[in-house]
């Protein structure tokens, strides 16, 4: 069978692609076990970084997701599952609402679209967010029955895209499920244009000897979900029986709400039982970024995807001692 990724290019899209050839077989379209004999990964640019490791194993295909065209040339055969990851980030979606349309929702459409042509009836796993919710009557706790009301740009698009996943589900022009992924950490690498890149800041530059500049208050609660067990859920809900699902194919992943401090606290604990001296952590408000993130929710009931088996991580210390060993053992 072959998979595809969209959005393969950026780091949980790279995880996932990884993870993929080390599990070797999915379920595919035949409702059977399948290999893997052709992993195409998409994306609008991909570093050589993120090459390292795959060049002989994967196929890598640089284009713009907005381009029918260009979509539709990737889906030349019948037995294929997707991972749609690509998408502009919440803070550069606030500041390119056009960019953000064009991406995020006439990607997505061309991503189903594509599905729909073929003569099968290909797993889709679309990463949506918990951006999805918002507004005035948010509860504190948002679960899968909890009515979206998004207040970005970013989170319009996601929910658009789960309702399409949902009525395309449902006229069987594809198989979808929908990961409303929490806040995820640590990423590697640079901060980028996400207004929850912070989360993996506070953590990633102290831990490389850098300085950390919060745009949040330490009280500033987030649910998060490491990049392991976030890379697991979305394989796990691609391996998941159709009859499983239901009619509402959106779960909001598993996850566990902590402060910033929480957070800081977490991670100077691992740093002195490793003897790894910290950069300084400096508070430096930002009121865009302050006023994106309240909109979000701060904790969520990840129970329907708990009842059909997705992870949950052990605490936020395992995760850092995660990070450490895949992206600091050296």
């Amino acid at each position: 069978m072959k998979v595809i990724i969209t959005g393969g290019g950026g780091f949980l899209g790279n995880q996932l692609a990884r993870a993929l050839l080390k599990k070797g077989k999915l379920t595919g379209t035949s409702g059977e076990n399948e290999t893997i004999d052709d992993l195409l990964i998409f994306d609008r640019q991909i570093s050589e970084e993120a090459t390292k490791g795959l060049e002989n194993r994967t196929t890598f295909i640089e284009g713009d997701i907005s381009n029918r065209e260009t979509v539709n040339g990737l889906f030349d055969r019948n037995d294929i599952s997707v991972f749609h990851l690509a998408s502009v980030v919440s803070g550069e979606g606030e500041q390119n609402f056009d960019l953000a349309m064009k991406v995020n929702l006439e990607g997505g459409l061309n991503v189903f679209g594509a599905c729909r042509n073929l003569d099968s009836l290909p797993r889709v796993v679309f990463a949506s967010s918990v951006a999805v919710f918002g507004g005035s009557r948010m509860p504190k706790v948002v679960s899968d029955t909890t009515k979206p009301g998004p207040q970005t740009t970013y989170g319009v698009t996601k929910f658009t895209c789960e309702l399409l996943i949902n009525d395309y589900s449902r006229k069987g022009f594809l198989d979808g499920r929908s990961a409303r992924l929490p806040t995820i950490f640590i990423r590697p690498g640079k901060p980028n244009a996400a207004a929850s890149s912070f989360a993996s800041s506070v953590f990633r530059e102290p831990l490389n000897g850098q300085a950390c500049e919060l745009p949040v208050s330490r009280d500033q609660e987030h649910p998060m979900l490491g990049y392991r067990n976030t890379v697991e859920c979305f394989i796990r809900l691609h391996e998941l029986p159709s009859e499983c699902l239901g009619d509402d194919r959106a779960f909001n992943l598993p996850s566990r709400t902590y402060s910033i401090a929480q957070m800081i606290d977490a991670l100077e604990k691992v740093a002195n039982k490793k003897g790894i001296r910290l950069g300084p952590i400096l508070d430096r408000p930002d009121p865009v970024i302050r006023e994106i993130v309240a909109t979000w929710p701060t904790a969520t009931d990840g129970s329907r995807a708990l009842e059909l088996g997705l992870p949950l991580d052990e605490s936020p210390e395992q995760v850092i001692r995660d990070y450490i060993e895949d992206f600091l053992h050296n």
